[in-house]
Protein backbone atom coordinates (compact mmCIF):
# COMPACT_ATOMS: atom_id res chain seq x y z
CA UNK A 1 0.00 0.00 0.00
CA UNK A 2 1.39 3.42 -0.98
CA UNK A 3 1.97 6.23 1.51
CA UNK A 4 -0.80 8.24 -0.20
CA UNK A 5 -3.27 5.36 0.14
CA UNK A 6 -2.38 5.02 3.83
CA UNK A 7 -3.07 8.75 4.22
CA UNK A 8 -6.38 8.56 2.31
CA UNK A 9 -7.54 5.57 4.34
CA UNK A 10 -6.62 7.29 7.60
CA UNK A 11 -8.46 10.50 6.63
CA UNK A 12 -11.49 8.45 5.59
CA UNK A 13 -11.52 6.47 8.84
CA UNK A 14 -11.04 9.53 11.05
CA UNK A 15 -13.57 11.55 9.05
CA UNK A 16 -16.17 8.80 9.41
CA UNK A 17 -15.60 8.76 13.15
CA UNK A 18 -15.99 12.54 13.39
CA UNK A 19 -19.13 12.91 11.26
CA UNK A 20 -21.45 14.00 12.66
CA UNK A 21 -19.31 15.82 15.26
CA UNK A 22 -19.02 13.94 18.51
CA UNK A 23 -19.66 15.66 21.83
CA UNK A 24 -15.94 15.42 22.60
CA UNK A 25 -14.89 17.14 19.36
CA UNK A 26 -17.53 19.84 19.70
CA UNK A 27 -16.43 20.49 23.28
CA UNK A 28 -12.80 20.75 22.15
CA UNK A 29 -13.53 23.25 19.36
CA UNK A 30 -15.73 25.34 21.69
CA UNK A 31 -12.94 25.38 24.28
CA UNK A 32 -10.40 26.33 21.61
CA UNK A 33 -12.44 29.38 20.59
CA UNK A 34 -12.78 30.48 24.22
CA UNK A 35 -9.14 30.18 25.24
CA UNK A 36 -7.97 31.87 22.01
CA UNK A 37 -10.60 34.61 22.44
CA UNK A 38 -11.98 34.29 18.89
CA UNK A 39 -15.54 33.94 17.56
CA UNK A 40 -14.72 31.21 15.02
CA UNK A 41 -12.88 27.86 15.26
CA UNK A 42 -12.75 24.69 13.17
CA UNK A 43 -11.38 21.15 13.07
CA UNK A 44 -10.58 20.55 9.40
CA UNK A 45 -9.64 17.35 7.53
CA UNK A 46 -8.18 17.23 4.02
CA UNK A 47 -9.35 14.78 1.40
CA UNK A 48 -8.00 14.56 -2.16
CA UNK A 49 -10.43 17.22 -3.36
CA UNK A 50 -11.83 19.18 -0.42
CA UNK A 51 -11.46 20.41 3.12
CA UNK A 52 -14.06 18.97 5.48
CA UNK A 53 -15.00 20.78 8.68
CA UNK A 54 -15.72 17.96 11.13
CA UNK A 55 -16.51 20.31 14.02
CA UNK A 56 -16.97 24.08 14.15
CA UNK A 57 -17.65 26.91 16.63
CA UNK A 58 -19.53 30.00 15.48
CA UNK A 59 -20.81 28.36 12.27
CA UNK A 60 -22.22 25.13 10.92
CA UNK A 61 -19.65 22.54 9.73
CA UNK A 62 -19.28 22.57 5.94
CA UNK A 63 -16.77 21.78 3.21
CA UNK A 64 -14.81 23.75 0.65
CA UNK A 65 -12.51 23.05 -2.29
CA UNK A 66 -8.85 22.55 -1.41
CA UNK A 67 -7.80 25.46 -3.62
CA UNK A 68 -10.00 27.78 -1.51
CA UNK A 69 -8.82 26.46 1.87
CA UNK A 70 -6.56 28.67 3.98
CA UNK A 71 -5.50 25.65 6.06
CA UNK A 72 -4.46 23.77 2.95
CA UNK A 73 -2.10 26.57 1.99
CA UNK A 74 -0.03 25.88 5.11
CA UNK A 75 -0.68 22.13 5.23
CA UNK A 76 3.07 21.33 5.29
CA UNK A 77 3.82 23.69 8.20
CA UNK A 78 4.54 21.54 11.26
CA UNK A 79 4.35 24.40 13.74
CA UNK A 80 1.58 26.79 14.74
CA UNK A 81 0.91 29.41 12.03
CA UNK A 82 -0.25 32.82 13.30
CA UNK A 83 -1.36 35.56 10.86
CA UNK A 84 -2.41 38.88 12.49
CA UNK A 85 -3.94 40.27 9.24
CA UNK A 86 -4.40 37.89 6.29
CA UNK A 87 -4.72 40.85 3.85
CA UNK A 88 -1.06 41.63 4.49
CA UNK A 89 0.22 38.04 4.11
CA UNK A 90 1.11 37.10 0.49
CA UNK A 91 0.03 33.50 1.16
CA UNK A 92 -3.55 34.58 1.86
CA UNK A 93 -4.06 38.04 0.34
CA UNK A 94 -5.84 36.62 -2.73
CA UNK A 95 -7.70 33.84 -0.88
CA UNK A 96 -11.50 33.98 -1.41
CA UNK A 97 -12.05 33.74 2.35
CA UNK A 98 -10.05 36.97 2.66
CA UNK A 99 -11.10 38.93 -0.44
CA UNK A 100 -14.80 38.78 0.34
CA UNK A 101 -15.88 36.22 -2.27
CA UNK A 102 -16.33 33.55 0.46
CA UNK A 103 -15.50 35.48 3.61
CA UNK A 104 -13.74 38.40 5.25
CA UNK A 105 -11.17 36.64 7.40
CA UNK A 106 -8.50 38.83 8.90
CA UNK A 107 -6.90 37.09 11.89
CA UNK A 108 -5.98 33.41 11.27
CA UNK A 109 -4.05 30.81 13.31
CA UNK A 110 -3.78 27.03 12.95
CA UNK A 111 -1.84 23.93 14.01
CA UNK A 112 -1.50 20.61 12.12
CA UNK A 113 -3.49 17.53 13.13
CA UNK A 114 -0.90 14.77 12.99
CA UNK A 115 -1.42 11.06 13.63
CA UNK A 116 0.89 9.01 15.84
CA UNK A 117 2.51 7.68 12.66
CA UNK A 118 3.31 11.20 11.42
CA UNK A 119 0.54 11.65 8.83
CA UNK A 120 -0.88 15.19 8.63
CA UNK A 121 -4.64 14.77 8.11
CA UNK A 122 -5.83 18.35 8.68
CA UNK A 123 -5.50 21.41 10.89
CA UNK A 124 -7.12 22.94 13.96
CA UNK A 125 -7.72 26.61 13.19
CA UNK A 126 -9.13 29.78 14.77
CA UNK A 127 -9.94 33.05 13.02
CA UNK A 128 -11.73 36.37 13.26
CA UNK A 129 -13.11 39.02 10.92
CA UNK A 130 -10.97 41.71 12.50
CA UNK A 131 -7.15 41.78 12.57
CA UNK A 132 -5.22 41.27 15.80
CA UNK A 133 -2.26 43.20 17.12
CA UNK A 134 0.81 41.38 18.39
CA UNK A 135 -0.12 42.49 21.91
CA UNK A 136 -3.56 40.90 21.58
CA UNK A 137 -2.05 37.71 20.26
CA UNK A 138 0.49 37.52 23.06
CA UNK A 139 -2.29 38.10 25.61
CA UNK A 140 -4.35 35.17 24.29
CA UNK A 141 -3.69 31.44 24.39
CA UNK A 142 -3.08 31.01 20.65
CA UNK A 143 0.21 29.33 21.52
CA UNK A 144 -1.80 26.50 23.10
CA UNK A 145 -3.23 25.40 19.74
CA UNK A 146 -0.59 22.68 19.47
CA UNK A 147 -1.60 21.14 22.80
CA UNK A 148 -5.29 21.20 21.85
CA UNK A 149 -4.56 19.73 18.38
CA UNK A 150 -2.75 16.81 20.02
CA UNK A 151 -5.78 16.16 22.22
CA UNK A 152 -8.05 16.18 19.15
CA UNK A 153 -5.93 13.44 17.61
CA UNK A 154 -5.91 11.50 20.89
CA UNK A 155 -9.73 11.51 20.88
CA UNK A 156 -9.95 10.42 17.25
CA UNK A 157 -7.28 7.73 17.37
CA UNK A 158 -8.76 6.33 20.57
CA UNK A 159 -12.14 6.14 18.82
CA UNK A 160 -10.46 4.48 15.82
CA UNK A 161 -8.77 1.86 18.00
CA UNK A 162 -12.07 1.26 19.79
CA UNK A 163 -13.85 0.69 16.47
CA UNK A 164 -11.12 -1.72 15.32
CA UNK A 165 -11.48 -3.61 18.60
CA UNK A 166 -15.26 -3.86 18.15
CA UNK A 167 -14.79 -5.15 14.60
CA UNK A 168 -12.20 -7.67 15.80
CA UNK A 169 -14.57 -8.91 18.50
CA UNK A 170 -17.42 -9.17 16.00
CA UNK A 171 -15.17 -11.05 13.59
CA UNK A 172 -14.02 -13.34 16.39
CA UNK A 173 -17.63 -14.06 17.35
CA UNK A 174 -18.51 -14.79 13.73
CA UNK A 175 -15.51 -17.13 13.45
CA UNK A 176 -16.56 -18.87 16.66
CA UNK A 177 -20.09 -19.37 15.34
CA UNK A 178 -18.69 -20.68 12.05
CA UNK A 179 -16.39 -23.08 13.90
CA UNK A 180 -19.30 -24.38 15.97
CA UNK A 181 -21.35 -24.88 12.81
CA UNK A 182 -18.42 -26.61 11.10
CA UNK A 183 -17.95 -28.82 14.15
CA UNK A 184 -21.61 -29.84 14.10
CA UNK A 185 -21.43 -30.58 10.38
CA UNK A 186 -18.22 -32.54 10.83
CA UNK A 187 -19.77 -34.58 13.63
CA UNK A 188 -22.84 -35.32 11.48
CA UNK A 189 -20.61 -36.14 8.51
CA UNK A 190 -18.42 -38.46 10.58
CA UNK A 191 -21.49 -40.17 11.99
CA UNK A 192 -22.94 -40.72 8.52
CA UNK A 193 -19.62 -42.08 7.21
CA UNK A 194 -19.43 -44.42 10.18
CA UNK A 195 -22.98 -45.60 9.52
CA UNK A 196 -22.34 -46.13 5.81
CA UNK A 197 -19.16 -48.09 6.52
CA UNK A 198 -20.86 -50.41 8.99
CA UNK A 199 -23.09 -52.03 6.36
CA UNK A 200 -20.31 -53.31 4.05
CA UNK A 201 -18.13 -54.02 7.10
CA UNK A 202 -20.87 -56.24 8.53
CA UNK A 203 -21.09 -58.03 5.19
CA UNK A 204 -17.34 -58.63 5.20
CA UNK A 205 -17.42 -59.90 8.79
CA UNK A 206 -20.37 -62.22 8.13
CA UNK A 207 -18.83 -63.65 4.96
CA UNK A 208 -15.49 -64.24 6.67
CA UNK A 209 -17.19 -65.86 9.66
CA UNK A 210 -19.09 -68.26 7.37
CA UNK A 211 -15.88 -69.09 5.51
CA UNK A 212 -14.11 -69.75 8.82
CA UNK A 213 -16.92 -72.03 10.03
CA UNK A 214 -17.04 -74.02 6.79
CA UNK A 215 -13.26 -74.42 6.73
CA UNK A 216 -13.25 -75.51 10.39
CA UNK A 217 -16.02 -78.05 9.83
CA UNK A 218 -14.69 -79.33 6.52
CA UNK A 219 -17.97 -78.39 4.88
CA UNK A 220 -18.73 -76.21 1.95
CA UNK A 221 -17.80 -76.64 -1.65
CA UNK A 222 -15.22 -74.64 -3.50
CA UNK A 223 -17.99 -72.75 -5.29
CA UNK A 224 -19.63 -71.78 -1.98
CA UNK A 225 -16.33 -70.58 -0.52
CA UNK A 226 -15.58 -68.57 -3.66
CA UNK A 227 -19.04 -67.03 -3.53
CA UNK A 228 -18.58 -65.99 0.11
CA UNK A 229 -15.09 -64.63 -0.66
CA UNK A 230 -16.56 -62.67 -3.56
CA UNK A 231 -19.22 -61.20 -1.27
CA UNK A 232 -16.50 -60.10 1.16
CA UNK A 233 -14.44 -58.64 -1.67
CA UNK A 234 -17.41 -56.70 -3.04
CA UNK A 235 -18.17 -55.25 0.39
CA UNK A 236 -14.52 -54.31 0.89
CA UNK A 237 -14.59 -52.63 -2.51
CA UNK A 238 -17.60 -50.55 -1.48
CA UNK A 239 -15.81 -49.50 1.69
CA UNK A 240 -12.71 -48.56 -0.29
CA UNK A 241 -14.78 -46.54 -2.77
CA UNK A 242 -16.52 -44.68 0.06
CA UNK A 243 -13.19 -43.86 1.72
CA UNK A 244 -11.81 -42.63 -1.62
CA UNK A 245 -14.87 -40.43 -2.12
CA UNK A 246 -14.55 -38.96 1.37
CA UNK A 247 -10.85 -38.21 0.86
CA UNK A 248 -11.51 -36.61 -2.54
CA UNK A 249 -14.27 -34.49 -0.97
CA UNK A 250 -11.94 -33.34 1.82
CA UNK A 251 -9.18 -32.32 -0.60
CA UNK A 252 -11.30 -30.02 -2.78
CA UNK A 253 -10.18 -26.39 -2.75
CA UNK A 254 -6.60 -26.98 -1.68
CA UNK A 255 -4.86 -26.03 -4.94
CA UNK A 256 -4.12 -22.74 -6.66
CA UNK A 257 -6.89 -21.94 -9.12
CA UNK A 258 -5.18 -19.86 -11.79
CA UNK A 259 -4.74 -21.82 -15.02
CA UNK A 260 -6.88 -21.55 -18.14
CA UNK A 261 -8.90 -24.73 -18.61
CA UNK A 262 -10.61 -25.68 -21.90
CA UNK A 263 -13.79 -27.41 -20.73
CA UNK A 264 -14.35 -28.93 -24.19
CA UNK A 265 -11.03 -30.78 -23.96
CA UNK A 266 -11.73 -31.85 -20.38
CA UNK A 267 -15.18 -33.16 -21.31
CA UNK A 268 -13.69 -35.21 -24.17
CA UNK A 269 -11.48 -36.96 -21.60
CA UNK A 270 -14.44 -37.55 -19.27
CA UNK A 271 -16.54 -39.04 -22.10
CA UNK A 272 -13.70 -41.40 -23.00
CA UNK A 273 -13.45 -42.58 -19.38
CA UNK A 274 -17.20 -43.21 -18.94
CA UNK A 275 -17.84 -44.61 -22.44
CA UNK A 276 -18.47 -48.14 -21.13
CA UNK A 277 -21.15 -46.76 -18.78
CA UNK A 278 -23.10 -44.86 -21.44
CA UNK A 279 -25.05 -48.03 -22.33
CA UNK A 280 -26.94 -46.46 -25.22
CA UNK A 281 -27.16 -42.97 -23.72
CA UNK A 282 -26.86 -40.06 -26.16
CA UNK A 283 -24.61 -37.20 -25.03
CA UNK A 284 -24.86 -34.01 -27.10
CA UNK A 285 -22.03 -31.53 -26.49
CA UNK A 286 -22.45 -27.87 -27.42
CA UNK A 287 -20.03 -24.93 -27.15
CA UNK A 288 -18.00 -24.86 -23.94
CA UNK A 289 -15.83 -22.00 -22.66
CA UNK A 290 -12.25 -21.73 -21.49
CA UNK A 291 -12.39 -20.88 -17.78
CA UNK A 292 -9.83 -19.98 -15.14
CA UNK A 293 -9.36 -22.65 -12.48
CA UNK A 294 -7.92 -25.98 -11.43
CA UNK A 295 -8.02 -28.50 -14.28
CA UNK A 296 -8.18 -31.60 -12.09
CA UNK A 297 -11.05 -30.27 -10.00
CA UNK A 298 -13.02 -29.05 -13.02
CA UNK A 299 -12.58 -32.48 -14.60
CA UNK A 300 -14.01 -34.01 -11.42
CA UNK A 301 -16.91 -31.54 -11.63
CA UNK A 302 -17.83 -32.55 -15.19
CA UNK A 303 -17.38 -36.24 -14.46
CA UNK A 304 -19.59 -36.11 -11.37
CA UNK A 305 -22.34 -34.19 -13.17
CA UNK A 306 -22.32 -36.59 -16.12
CA UNK A 307 -22.21 -39.76 -14.01
CA UNK A 308 -25.06 -38.35 -11.91
CA UNK A 309 -27.17 -38.14 -15.08
CA UNK A 310 -26.13 -41.69 -16.01
CA UNK A 311 -27.01 -43.00 -12.56
CA UNK A 312 -30.47 -41.42 -12.51
CA UNK A 313 -31.59 -42.42 -15.99
CA UNK A 314 -35.26 -43.26 -16.41
CA UNK A 315 -36.23 -46.88 -17.16
CA UNK A 316 -39.00 -45.57 -19.44
CA UNK A 317 -36.87 -43.96 -22.17
CA UNK A 318 -33.33 -43.84 -23.57
CA UNK A 319 -31.13 -41.34 -21.74
CA UNK A 320 -30.43 -38.07 -23.54
CA UNK A 321 -27.88 -35.63 -22.03
CA UNK A 322 -27.02 -32.14 -23.29
CA UNK A 323 -23.90 -30.29 -22.08
CA UNK A 324 -23.03 -26.74 -23.13
CA UNK A 325 -22.03 -23.34 -21.79
CA UNK A 326 -21.28 -19.73 -22.57
CA UNK A 327 -20.97 -16.19 -21.24
CA UNK A 328 -24.11 -14.84 -19.53
CA UNK A 329 -24.16 -11.56 -17.58
CA UNK A 330 -20.34 -11.49 -17.32
CA UNK A 331 -20.17 -15.01 -15.85
CA UNK A 332 -19.60 -18.42 -17.41
CA UNK A 333 -22.74 -20.54 -17.39
CA UNK A 334 -22.42 -24.33 -17.75
CA UNK A 335 -25.49 -26.59 -18.00
CA UNK A 336 -25.94 -30.36 -17.94
CA UNK A 337 -29.51 -31.29 -18.94
CA UNK A 338 -30.97 -34.78 -19.02
CA UNK A 339 -34.30 -36.56 -19.46
CA UNK A 340 -33.79 -38.93 -16.54
CA UNK A 341 -35.82 -39.46 -13.39
CA UNK A 342 -35.71 -35.79 -12.49
CA UNK A 343 -35.66 -34.39 -8.96
CA UNK A 344 -38.33 -33.22 -6.55
CA UNK A 345 -38.28 -29.54 -5.56
CA UNK A 346 -37.89 -30.46 -1.90
CA UNK A 347 -34.67 -32.37 -2.70
CA UNK A 348 -32.80 -29.76 -4.76
CA UNK A 349 -30.75 -28.62 -1.74
CA UNK A 350 -30.62 -31.87 0.21
CA UNK A 351 -28.74 -33.72 -2.54
CA UNK A 352 -25.78 -31.35 -2.10
CA UNK A 353 -25.33 -32.48 1.52
CA UNK A 354 -22.54 -35.08 1.85
CA UNK A 355 -23.79 -38.70 1.89
CA UNK A 356 -27.32 -37.71 0.85
CA UNK A 357 -28.61 -39.46 -2.28
CA UNK A 358 -31.52 -38.61 -4.54
CA UNK A 359 -32.82 -42.21 -4.37
CA UNK A 360 -31.76 -45.15 -2.22
CA UNK A 361 -32.14 -47.67 -5.03
CA UNK A 362 -29.36 -45.93 -7.00
CA UNK A 363 -25.83 -47.11 -6.13
CA UNK A 364 -23.35 -44.51 -4.95
CA UNK A 365 -21.87 -42.84 -1.87
CA UNK A 366 -23.90 -39.62 -2.01
CA UNK A 367 -20.76 -37.48 -2.15
CA UNK A 368 -20.66 -36.63 -5.87
CA UNK A 369 -22.90 -33.55 -5.85
CA UNK A 370 -21.44 -32.37 -2.52
CA UNK A 371 -18.01 -32.54 -4.16
CA UNK A 372 -19.36 -30.58 -7.14
CA UNK A 373 -20.56 -27.80 -4.84
CA UNK A 374 -17.21 -27.61 -3.04
CA UNK A 375 -15.36 -27.43 -6.35
CA UNK A 376 -17.62 -24.70 -7.72
CA UNK A 377 -17.49 -22.63 -4.53
CA UNK A 378 -13.69 -23.01 -4.39
CA UNK A 379 -13.69 -21.37 -7.84
CA UNK A 380 -15.89 -18.48 -6.65
CA UNK A 381 -19.02 -19.79 -8.36
CA UNK A 382 -22.32 -21.44 -7.50
CA UNK A 383 -24.21 -24.55 -8.54
CA UNK A 384 -27.86 -25.55 -8.47
CA UNK A 385 -29.98 -28.51 -9.53
CA UNK A 386 -33.49 -27.96 -10.90
CA UNK A 387 -36.32 -30.14 -12.20
CA UNK A 388 -36.53 -29.94 -15.98
CA UNK A 389 -39.80 -29.03 -17.65
CA UNK A 390 -41.33 -32.24 -18.95
CA UNK A 391 -38.89 -34.67 -17.37
CA UNK A 392 -35.32 -34.92 -16.17
CA UNK A 393 -33.10 -32.42 -14.37
CA UNK A 394 -30.82 -29.47 -15.11
CA UNK A 395 -27.53 -28.92 -13.30
CA UNK A 396 -26.54 -25.26 -13.67
CA UNK A 397 -23.03 -24.03 -12.80
CA UNK A 398 -21.95 -20.37 -12.75
CA UNK A 399 -18.23 -19.49 -12.68
CA UNK A 400 -16.44 -16.12 -12.68
CA UNK A 401 -14.76 -15.18 -15.93
CA UNK A 402 -11.32 -15.10 -14.27
CA UNK A 403 -8.25 -13.49 -15.84
CA UNK A 404 -7.56 -14.11 -19.52
CA UNK A 405 -10.42 -16.56 -19.84
CA UNK A 406 -12.87 -13.65 -19.95
CA UNK A 407 -11.53 -12.71 -23.37
CA UNK A 408 -11.53 -16.22 -24.82
CA UNK A 409 -14.25 -17.26 -27.26
CA UNK A 410 -16.70 -19.89 -26.08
Amino acid sequence: MTAEQVWVDMVTDLGDLAAPPTQQLQAVVDLTARICQVPLAQINFFTRTEQRQVAAHGMDPAACALEDSMCHVVRHQQETVVVPDARLDPRFADNPFVTGRLGLIRFYASHPLTTASGLVVGRLCVFDQRPRTLEEIEGSEVGSLGVVADRVMDVLELALRNRELVHALEHGEAMRAELLTSHDRLAAFAGQVSHDLKTPLSSVSLSLELIREQLAGGAGSKEELEWLAGKAGDAAGRMSALVDDVLAFAQVGGSELHQDVDLAEVLDEVLEDVRVRLDGAEVVVGPLPVVCGDRTQLRSLLQNLLTNSLAYRSPDRPLHVEIDGGLVDHRWLLEVRDNGRGIALEDVERVFVPLQRGAHDVPGSGIGLATCRRIVEAHGGRIALHPRAGNGAVARVELPTGRSAADRPA
